[in-house]
């Protein structure tokens, strides 16, 4: 059995990015955004470090940079519908590509269904603790069936922009950063 100091230094990737996913968790509720100066650099060392690895297991620098783009791209994609309807704030799409550069595409992707998990838990409980649970409801159906009518994500974007000041907002990096240590923990990956 692994030590805990040898578990660290196996798992460190995945030690990083849960920092990461709490840093930016923490700015996210505080300023309902996740900054570029936080996301960008995550991107762009996940790339670098994802060449470094898998050259010096052998395979090539290409190979690591391949499987960190195309994990990347799976991060981005997850939450790519909701921000061209205006769900979603561009911070949140870029905090999930990020994650995707450093833990590639499928525990991205199951990563991000934790966090959908997570997020949905959270909203539905912000609600009722609000106790508006019918309005919310209306909302919500209101915005479905937006959705299914309008079918423009232009149009939908600038629909939920104007609406932004009357819903109760959630600050999707803290469902993202729940869902991935969890999805972490679950996997055993942090020991």
């Amino acid at each position: 059995m692994e030590s805990l100091t040898e578990s660290f230094i196996h798992n460190w990737p995945y030690w990083f990015v849960t920092l990461f996913v709490i840093v930016a968790a923490y700015i996210d509720g505080k300023e309902l955004r996740v900054p570029n100066m936080l996301t960008i650099p995550m991107i762009i060392a996940g790339w670098i470090y994802s060449m470094i690895a898998y050259q010096l297991t052998g395979d090539g620098w290409y190979v690591g940079l391949g499987w960190s783009l195309a994990g990347t791209a799976v991060g981005l994609a997850t939450l790519l519908p909701a921000y061209s309807i205006g769900g979603m704030g561009a911070g949140d799409v870029k905090m999930m590509g990020a994650i995707g550069a450093w833990i590639y595409c499928a525990n991205t992707f199951y990563a991000f269904c934790v966090s959908a998990i997570v997020g949905a838990v959270l909203s539905v409980a912000m609600v009722l603790w609000a106790r508006q649970g019918q309005k919310h409801w209306n909302q919500f159906l209101f915005i479905i069936n937006e959705i299914v009518t309008v079918k423009n994500p232009e149009t939908l974007a600038t629909i939920a922009a104007q609406r932004k000041s009357s819903m109760r907002l959630l600050p999707y990096g803290i469902p993202i950063a729940i869902g991935t240590v969890l999805y972490f923990a679950w996997m055993g990956m942090l020991i």
